[in-house]
């Protein structure tokens, strides 16, 4: 017996009932499903109050439901103590391709039948504030508020319109940018600086093509594009997962970065807050329990 509570976000767009019903088919042939659907904070906190010790809790969303849940359980101080199941559904997804996850529904579904208890690790800001999959400065921001208005008229698509759109007109930042504690030699012309724990945003793009969100590390990418051209050429290679290669992009593996100086936007999976002159970020290792497909069966396939 597998019980699990698995719980919905309509504010975040999770009500493709038919998906949901195909995925829930599947949990109910392997034990006890509650369904419980949440509207926003206050919703989910009165979910998590209910939930049984035995359940694993199991979002149906995008990287914006999760991320809630992540923040919620965070806040709880539960974090780590309850295992957490993703099933994708939506538009963004990118951690989902990080972990292994199928996009679809009931695929996913089967995954997690078959899922182990995998830690993996989490982003956190200096005002406790959680990321999930990635946290971006300057174009990363810039392009979340752009693909806001193009993702309701484009859908997925409307991600790359943002980034390509946001890549010629966002202003170049001057940054003074710590990678655990050692400051950067460059600080005029910033156009973006990234961390990731997963390897992808806006809907596939390769940020962070060699990142490992179980490894205790978070990949840094520091974009210098300062001129239309150079912007262009970033936003275009971001979509390739080809913008490490350029001469104007520095990357490195921390656990520690710090942003300080021109007024900036912070894009955190997904959602934009700020402006701020100051941020930092630190990774706590293994902080998440999540359940995953194991990939000793990964292998096994391949074979």
């Amino acid at each position: 017996m597998n019980p699990r509570l698995v719980i919905t976000n309509a504010a975040a767009g999770s009500t493709d009932v038919p998906s949901i019903e195909a995925a829930l088919a599947v949990l109910r042939d392997d034990g006890p499903v509650r369904l419980e659907e949440t509207a926003d904070g206050a919703d989910l906190d009165r979910v998590l109050d209910g939930r049984r010790d035995d359940e694993t809790v199991v979002a149906i969303g995008g990287d914006g439901s999760l991320h809630a849940l992540v923040s919620a359980l965070y806040v709880r101080g539960e974090l780590g103590r309850v295992p957490i199941g993703l099933i994708p559904l939506g538009t963004g997804n990118d951690l989902a391709r990080t972990i292994g996850l199928s996009v679809e529904p009931d695929e996913a579904a089967r995954q997690l039948v078959d899922a182990v208890r995998t830690e993996i690790d989490l982003i956190v800001d200096d005002e406790g504030k959680v990321t999930v999959n990635a946290v971006h400065v300057g174009l990363g921001a810039h392009a979340g508020r752009q693909a806001s208005w193009w993702k309701r008229r484009l859908g997925p698509i409307g991600y790359a319109v943002g980034a390509i759109q946001a890549g010629l007109t966002a202003p170049g930042l001057h940054l003074r940018i710590y990678v655990d504690q050692e400051r950067l030699p460059h600080s005029h012309g910033v156009m973006m600086v990234a961390m990731g724990n997963g390897a992808y945003v806006g809907a596939g793009a390769h940020l962070s093509p060699g990142a490992d969100p179980g490894d205790g590390w978070a990949d840094v990418m520091v974009s210098y594009a300062d001129s239309p051209v150079a912007r262009l050429g970033y936003a275009l290679g971001l979509r390739r997962g080809e913008h490490a290669l350029r001469e104007d992009v520095k990357t490195s593996r921390a656990r520690e970065l710090a942003v300080q100086g021109d007024e900036f936007w912070v894009n955190s999976d997904g959602e934009v807050s700020g402006p701020y002159r100051a941020k930092s970020w630190t990774v706590v290792p293994g902080a998440v329990a999540m359940m995953l497909p194991d990939p000793r069966h990964a292998r096994n396939s391949a074979t």
